[in-house]
């Protein structure tokens, strides 16, 4: 038999495990980043105690948005492969524990961003309300939820901008909307290769309804678009925030192999099609924030 304390290290374990998934932990620091390279383009000395507001304040934000969602989700998420191990469908966590979880992280996500200014602190919970009380409960009623959810996932990147300047104005908006209209083709192609347990669990995910020509052209449309607002800092009319000629190719390239497997799905309408892209977007958005940041540093 185990001993006790194997037993203790075994039980912190599944309790930090449970924590993560709660929290989407891997989701949440992907947010993190994202929210860094937007301070980063926006700085030109780093401030560490902002930095470490924004890194706190950043993930406890996320990870109480989706604490709330899996509270509000836990009976749903029992009918899908891929989220009935969750702490709560599994049993492993009490709704009132996750419950009291996500506000807790969200009074520490709220009052660390508000140190760093008001403007953060509010567009940071503008992005947890629209989240967990709007974008979740729409999913099951329309695939518009999609378009809901945007908002708050667009928030991070133009976040850290808001963060180092306090100001709200061209650049941090160019920032949100090449997240904005990012998040359309990575996450129904998401919705593509999960479709059957969506449906299962009453989840409308997909613009037309279904793994069909009209999904695969609004993805494709919704990638182009991405690659065009990813190009606007090239010719210079956005402010403080603009690329050189050598990034601006990479930008450009970057996009174009992000588009690729996008028609690829349009032309195939396979899982593994889907799954291409997926993968190819999340590359594509960090390979954007990536060559933003370098930019402004070393080619600038």
């Amino acid at each position: 038999m185990p001993s006790n304390k194997t037993i203790a290290i075994l039980n912190r374990q599944q309790t930090f495990a449970d924590f993560s998934q709660l929290t989407k932990f891997r989701l949440s620091i992907s947010v993190v980043i994202s929210s860094l390279a937007g301070y980063f383009l926006a700085v030109q000395q780093v401030d560490y105690v902002t930095l470490l507001l924004l890194i706190v304040g950043g993930y406890a934000m996320v990870g109480a948005s989706n604490a709330f969602n899996q509270v509000f989700e836990k009976d749903l998420d029992n009918l899908m492969l891929r989220t009935k191990n969750r702490p709560l469908p599994a049993g492993r966590m009490h709704p009132t524990s996750a419950l009291f979880l996500g506000v807790i992280l969200t009074v520490i996500g709220v009052a660390a961003l508000y140190v760093i200014n008001l403007k953060t602190a509010f567009f940071a919970s503008i992005s947890i309300f629209l989240y967990a009380c709007v974008y979740t409960p729409l999913k099951q009623k329309t695939p518009l939820a999609v378009f809901v959810g945007a908002f708050p996932g667009a928030i991070p990147f133009m976040l850290g901008w808001v963060a180092a300047t306090n100001e709200f104005g061209i650049e941090p908006g160019v920032l949100f909307m090449l997240q904005f209209f990012w998040q359309f083709p990575h996450f129904w192609a998401i919705g593509w290769l999960m479709h059957d347990q969506y449906e299962a669990a009453g989840f409308k995910m997909l613009p037309s309804g279904g793994r069909d020509q009209n999904t695969a052209f609004q993805i494709v449309f919704y990638t182009l678009w991405t690659v065009v607002i990813s190009l606007i800092p090239a010719f210079q009319y956005t402010g403080a925030l603009y690329l050189t000629k050598t990034a601006s190719v990479l930008v450009f390239l970057l996009g174009a192999v992000f588009l690729y497997y996008a028609i690829k799905l349009m032309v195939a309408k396979t899982d593994h099609a889907a799954r291409l892209l997926i993968r190819a977007s999340i590359v594509y958005i960090t390979g954007i924030q990536l060559i933003y940041v370098i930019d402004k540093f070393l080619l600038q």
